[in-house]
């Protein structure tokens, strides 16, 4: 399921031109620099999610929700 919704984010952002991908943090699908283990015991390991991965090799910019004032720059 997150290898197919990957593939799925990455024809949107290529149908729509997508330069930057604002994605949840911490998820295992679309964190970036950092994801849960998967344990849900709360651990972080460092690392990028499926999508996070596959959009960042597309050479697309990745945002956290936390970053959303970088949509703006």
């Amino acid at each position: 399921a997150f290898a197919r919704g990957a593939e799925i984010a990455a024809r949107l952002c290529d149908r729509f031109g997508c330069g930057t991908a604002l994605l949840k943090e911490r998820s295992p699908s679309c964190g970036s620099k950092g994801v849960y283990d998967g344990s849900f015991s709360g651990v972080l390991i460092p690392g990028d999610g499926v999508t996070a991965e596959l959009l960042r090799k597309k050479g697309i910019r990745l945002l956290g929700e936390s970053e959303i004032d970088g949509l703006l720059r």
